[in-house]
């Protein structure tokens, strides 16, 4: 399935996680704030690179982005959340009838993106939709927008720890390399069974579990902020875009 075939079916209804789809293609998070709103993103993101690293900013009420032209932000991801006063109003499969005019769309990197260069280096993954935990790690606030960090975590064997480092520092525009190797409390994470967001992955004898900053973290920072409204993907269904995966390698 090509990029523009896997939006498309999300056009036509389909709703599934996107982990592996349309593969060596860019993922992409997004927010869609109003536009009195989207400097106070865009400076959240400044302030925190590693979870928040922006690929496109659109124009205000304009669902079109340069990462995939002829694409509709409002139509292809195959789940959307809407926030209102920041609590969860809808999850939806399309946002047409959400949108707004004065909306600003940002796309944030996805750590989907440097699946394929892990797997490419011979570092082996599974699970559908990686598990993702709000930590105790505050990130660096703005006036109007604070919240925790979010983090995406993989089992990766012991051996291997060094190369999924080395791997994922060389691509910083999705995530870089992981904020923590290890003890999951020491992020205040209780129970790796129980994750925030996705599906729970087993740690096996002989892995550890390595953590890496996730694109949700401004879902967590709008949970905690409040702003008015604001539309989002649904953990796990991200945008695809016509971008590769080696455009984002260094």
């Amino acid at each position: 399935m090509t990029a523009a075939e896997a939006r498309a079916s999300f056009r036509s209804g389909l709703v599934t996680p996107t982990a592996g789809m349309a593969a060596g293609h860019t993922q992409a998070n997004l927010i869609a704030v109003p536009a009195d709103w989207a400097y106070d993103v865009l400076l959240f993101a400044q302030r925190n690179p590693k979870p928040c690293p922006v690929l496109d900013v659109s124009e205000p009420g304009d669902p079109r982005t340069v990462l995939a032209p002829g694409a509709d932000l409002r139509t292809d991801l195959p789940a959307y959340r809407v926030w209102v006063d920041g609590a969860l109003a809808a999850e939806c499969p399309d946002a047409t009838e959400f949108w707004r005019s004065d909306l600003v769309a940002v796309l944030i990197g996805c750590s989907f993106t440097f699946e394929s260069a892990l797997m490419a280096a011979g570092v082996p993954l599974r699970g559908s939709t990686v598990p993702m935990y709000v930590t105790n790690r505050p990130c660096r606030p703005t006036p109007r927008l604070r919240g925790p960090l979010v983090v995406s975590m993989r089992p990766i064997p012991a051996d291997l720890v060094p190369t999924a480092v080395e791997v994922t520092r060389l691509m910083p525009a999705v995530h870089g390399a992981p904020v923590h190797v290890g003890d999951p409390s020491q992020l205040g994470i209780a129970d790796l069974d129980r994750p925030d967001f996705g599906v729970p992955v087993a740690v096996r004898d002989g892995e550890v579990p390595v953590f890496w900053a996730c694109g949700v973290t401004p879902q967590a920072a709008v949970m905690a902020s409040r702003p008015p409204f604001a539309i989002t993907h649904a953990p796990g269904h991200m945008f695809i875009t016509d971008a590769l995966d080696s455009d984002y390698r260094i």
